[in-house]
């Protein structure tokens, strides 16, 4: 069809009589890659439309374009095209004075295509014309230089050019100068080590084959990525993104996800939401919960926007975002662990291309559907600990303390989902654990230590998370102090006649005037037997004070007996618990 388009519109500018001209070019396409100026010229090739060419221009890009014909030929050919939608709309007419070196077909001459001379053109219907399109040449060698032809081509390449082929030398090793597009020693002595190494005269000046070889391989990591500039109107963003490995998916509100079409199991988030600073810095927050999102990694934030790197051994993912308008755009690329040198040059491309446009993505538009969870963020999973247990201050400093089986294991802990923790205080054989915050928290409220006796069949609360992060605030579990011994007397322990759940683990045992007999105790088979599920076990305060003193640190205690109500008992727990949470990494 599109050659067809092409045959009409070239036999109406026939008719017309020629006049002499400068060669014209209509422009199709500027890719900011060579791999993806490849691939555009030769989609239009295999759809049949005549004339492609390919030539580098300043600034790094590769122009895609049809030509040359003379002016009046272009101006015309360009509005049938355009009109029939076999080139963008935003094509236009150049003369051709910005080429620099042909990349497509390698090797064309640069003459003026024979204009079909057929003065019924005007009249001749479609259906009239060959159906057989016109291949594009076939790619061949580029041809060698001598040394003073290639001094002459290298003296073409602009400062982006020079830029580039530096970068690509360093890729191959065999430079680590600056990337200032200079020639100088350094970068002379690259290429010749470069020529020696791959069997060249040893000139210290690349010809325009060699540079040709040098790119190519410097570009063959990126075969089979297909780079194309996607223009996503839904999301308003423009961005140059790997389709032979990702496809569309679906909007969910503020993603436009492009899931792993194929083996490679990447992935590419567009975000786009309407919001200001504060939904900005919200969103830096949330995302970093997601399990796309590996805690490990640098992490950037200012006024108009944040970077987010996240790593572990399964992923490597990179998150960029700005605000702009009251729009809220970026994108995030989740590329598998281990293939860091395609993941490196697909962000860089992505990086560079990326381009707000008109459009944004309003999350009031999400529909809720059977799938939606607590444990999904817009389609995404969240990022869930290895467990989730209880804990409490015990100092102004914001000290935790903790069952030492909370933190077993723990690649790195959390307080409440956003402090960082490391112990400070291990005792194995009590099974308890002060957590020291990475930096300084003010808690509302500290525990107390209950020192007197309390009476048997008193009433004690638990405070703690027995549905983990599921609730953000702890819950109070009431019941009565069975014994102040363990089931064979032993001392140290308290046995308690209440139900908790593994989550409330940790958690502080509240006597009826909010002083703390002791931390929960884990759940555990004792001699064999399940135990029924009102049995717990607290450890004695005594004990914890003395644990925690000899390890330097300090508590505050009372042996004071007095009465809270309930509801001040409620609001004393929410002050003074924390969800403690253990994670892989």
């Amino acid at each position: 069809m599109f050659r067809l388009l092409t045959a009409l519109a070239l036999c109406l500018s026939a008719a017309l009589p020629a006049t002499a001209q400068q060669p014209a070019y209509i422009q199709v396409e500027a890719q900011r890659t060579l791999t993806g100026a490849q691939n555009a010229a030769r989609g239009y090739s295999a759809r049949g439309v005549e004339y492609v060419a390919g030539f580098s221009i300043p600034g790094g890009w590769y122009a895609i374009v049809l030509g040359p014909y003379d002016g009046n030929e272009a101006a015309r050919l360009l509005r049938g095209l355009r009109a029939s939608g076999a080139i963008p709309r935003d094509s236009y007419v150049v003369d051709g004075s910005q080429f620099r070196t042909q990349f497509w077909p390698v090797g064309a001459s640069l003459s003026t295509p024979d204009v079909p001379d057929d003065t019924d053109a005007g009249q001749q219907e479609a259906d009239d014309a060959p159906e057989a399109p016109v291949a594009a040449p076939d790619p061949t060698e580029i041809p060698d230089e001598t040394l003073s032809q290639a001094r002459a081509s290298e003296r073409a390449l602009d400062r982006d050019e020079k830029r580039a082929l530096q970068v690509a030398l360093q890729w191959a090793g065999f430079y680590d100068g600056a990337i200032d597009g200079l020639f100088g020693g350094g970068t002379r002595r690259s290429m010749t080590a470069w020529q020696e190494a791959n069997n060249h005269d040893a000139t210290g000046v690349l010809t325009t084959g060699q540079r040709a070889e040098l790119f190519a391989a410097y570009n063959a990591v990126l075969e089979g990525m297909d780079l194309q500039l996607v223009r996503d109107d839904a999301a308003g963003i423009e961005i140059q993104m790997p389709l032979g490995v990702v496809e569309f998916t679906e909007y969910e509100p503020p993603f436009a996800r492009y899931d792993a079409s194929g083996e490679l199991d990447a992935q590419v988030l567009l975000i786009s939401q309407p919001g200001d600073q504060t939904r900005m810095f919200g969103l830096y927050e949330i995302l970093q919960t997601l399990a796309v999102v590996p805690p490990e990694g640098e992490r950037n934030r200012s006024n108009r926007g944040f970077t987010i790197e996240g790593v572990n051994d399964r992923i490597h993912s990179y998150t960029s975002v700005v605000l702009d308008g009251g729009e809220i755009k970026g994108f995030m690329l989740i590329w598998p662990a281990g293939d860091d040198e395609r993941r490196r040059r697909v962000l860089n491309e992505m990086q560079a291309s990326f381009r707000p446009i008109d459009g944004v993505l309003d999350p009031a538009t999400a529909q809720p559907d059977e799938d939606q969870s607590v444990d999904l963020i817009s389609g995404l999973e969240v990022r869930k600990p290895l467990r989730d247990r209880s804990g409490f201050y015990i100092s102004s400093g914001g000290e935790v303390l903790t069952s030492a089986e909370a933190i077993a294991g723990c690649g790195s802990i959390t307080l409440d989902m956003e402090h960082g923790a490391s112990p400070a205080h291990v005792d194995e054989a009590l099974g308890i654990a002060v957590l020291r915050p990475e930096r300084p928290l003010a808690p509302p409220a500290v525990a107390e230590f209950q020192t007197s006796v309390p009476r048997l069949n008193a009433d004690v609360a638990v405070a703690g998370f027995p549905y983990g992060g599921v609730l953000t605030t702890p819950a109070l579990t009431f019941g009565t102090l069975a014994d102040i011994r363990g089931l064979n007397g032993e001392e140290g322990v308290k046995r308690l006649s209440i139900t908790t759940q593994d989550g409330d683990t940790g958690g502080p045992v509240f006597d009826g005037g909010g002083a703390v007999l002791g931390m929960l105790k884990p759940r555990s088979q004792q001699n064999g037997q399940v135990l029924p599920a009102d049995v717990a076990f607290s450890v004695d305060a005594d004990e914890i004070i003395g644990s925690v003193r000899g390890a330097g640190l300090d508590v505050r205690t009372t042996d004071t007996l007095a009465y809270m109500p309930p509801e001040t008992l409620t609001l004393l727990a929410a002050d003074m618990a924390v969800l403690v949470s253990c994670w892989e990494d």
